[in-house]
Parts: C-alpha cells; structure tokens; sequence
C-alpha cells in the first residue's frame, strides 16, 4: 500500500499577507505546493489529501489542486471552527496543527506523511521519508525529517520552530515547540519566553513539520485533542501542535519517533519579503533540470 500525503493548508498566511498557498512562485506559475506533491508523487506517495478552509476551496482547486488528478488520487478535508470539538467555544480560529491531522483520520488508513503547504522541503526528503513509511513505520513507531536550525530562519522577521532533542540513536526524546525565535545583533539565535531571552544552538535540530506516522496515530489525538480542549477552551489563544501531542505520547512512553535527515535545503515563506529568495531558488533548480519546465504536463 502507497503511503499518503497530508498537507497542511487551512492557514490563513497573517503576517505573509494573503494566502500564501496560492501564491505562484516557480518559473511557470508553480506554487509550492506543486513542488512537494510533484516530489512525493516521484518518490512512490499514492495520495495526497489537503486539509483546507471550506471558504476558500474553489479557488483552491481551480489554482492548485485539480491538476494534479491525473496524477495522483486527491482528497479535501476542511478544517473548521466547530470540526470535531466536543462543544461551542467563542474561537475565532481552529485549533492549531494537531487538530487539522486529527480532522483527516476518515480519509487516511495508511501510513502518512504530514507537510506544511507553504514550506519547500526537497526531493530528497521525500524519498526518505517515502522509505521510511513504507519500511519502517509501524504501530506506536514513527519517523520525521530534521533539519539544522540556522537553515531554517527568516532574514525578516521572527519564527516557530519544534526544537528537538535526540538520542545516540537518533531517536527523539523531546520537541518544544518555541516562538519568537530570531537571530539577535550579535549573530546569536534566540527566543524569548516569560520576557527572557534565551539562546539556541544553530546546530540543533528542529521539526519543519514533515512527519512521517502510522494511521493508529489517530486514536492516541483523538484522546489527547479531547483532553486538551477541555483544559483550554476558555483560552482563546491555545493551539494543539503537532509537537504537543509528539511529546506527550514520548513522555508516556507510548511511541517511538525516529529523527531523519535530508540532503536537501529547507526554503519557507514565512513573510512576504522571503518571497525572492524562494523564487531565486526555484528558479535555480529548472535550470540545473532538477526539475521540467512546465512543472505539470
């Protein structure tokens, strides 16, 4: 059985300034989405299925998704508000990463990879990550690419990262998810937290979101997420992230996830000015032919 691909594509883009999904950054209008499904197709991936919001779906298969149907199955999840919450809150917004995995567990009986739709990860990491659901991935263990901090950063702004520690086995043994992190006039990475500002190493590794999982991962979110809304729904502001829920199954002893690498080189667009660097790079890889010219034919 092919491993599936979940992406991660309900954000709303803030502080990039627009749906940053949409967004045409290759040569031949390709956003960065094409890349990640065109390498995932290429690396054996058998579906993808997109977690989006329900308003702006249309447009969303009309600019990104419909091309890829003769490719490779894919599927639409919305993540709502109200999706799978045990009650009403006063939210504004759904509850983070780990509720929008949790909103696709009707569509996904397979091993998974779980990506963020505006990050370019590389084909590389997918064929990795591809071996590693196919080989490796089983009940209660699981896999994710990392990456090295000081290749992940913005030269615009701040960003969040899941640091993350690992064993002599490259096993990981703990992520914390950190805001804020950003790198100070001396050259130093930091975050703040509590008003502190606390430096990191620019060698550790952090998660960008890729994830590889068996589908029995479901039943243990579900539990959690349930847990988890009802300690924090008068919190307007509290997200589940994939890292919470990673930690907490590591902390009980319930999973074990191993840490992968990537030759490849991680490119994200957190804010609009990181717009060039990505296009630059893009563009670099069509003319070494990494990739075709049309993307999709």
């Amino acid at each position: 059985m092919k491993p599936t691909l979940l992406i991660l594509a309900a954000g709303m883009g803030s502080r990039y300034g627009g749906l940053k999904q949409l967004d045409p950054l290759g040569p031949n209008g390709e956003t960065i989405i094409d890349y990640s499904v065109y390498d995932a197709m290429n690396s054996g991936f058998g579906k993808v299925v997109f977690i989006i919001r329900k308003h702006f779906e249309e447009e969303f298969k009309k600019q990104v998704s419909d091309k890829f149907k003769p490719f490779i199955d894919v599927v639409h999840v919305h993540q709502e508000l109200d999706s799978l919450i045990p009650e009403p809150t006063n939210r504004e917004k759904p509850w983070g990463t780990g509720h929008a995995v949790l909103v696709a567990k009707d569509v996904i009986n397979e091993p998974f990879a779980v990506i963020n739709a505006d990050d370019y990860y590389g084909s590389d990491a997918f064929k990795t990550m591809a071996n590693s659901l196919s080989n490796s991935v089983t009940p209660g263990h699981y896999s994710m690419i990392g990456y090295q901090l000081k290749n992940t950063l913005s030269d615009h702004g701040s960003v969040s990262r899941g640091v993350c520690s690992v064993d002599n086995k490259h096993y990981l043994t703990d992520v914390v998810e950190r805001t804020n992190i950003f790198t100070d006039p001396a050259g130093k990475i930091c975050f703040t937290e509590n008003d502190k500002t606390v430096e990191l190493d620019k060698n550790c590794l952090v998660s960008m979101n890729f994830w590889g999982f068996h589908q029995d991962i479901f039943a243990f979110i579900g539990k959690q997420f349930t847990e988890f809304f009802y300690a924090n729904k008068e919190n307007l502001k509290s997200e589940y992230f994939i890292p919470l829920f990673v930690n907490t199954l590591l902390e009980q002893k319930l999973i074990t996830l191993e840490v992968l690498t990537s030759s490849d080189k991680w490119f994200g667009v957190t804010y609009r000015e990181d717009r060039q660097t990505v296009v630059d790079a893009l563009n670099g890889f069509h003319n070494e032919g990494r990739y075709p010219s049309p993307l999709w034919k």
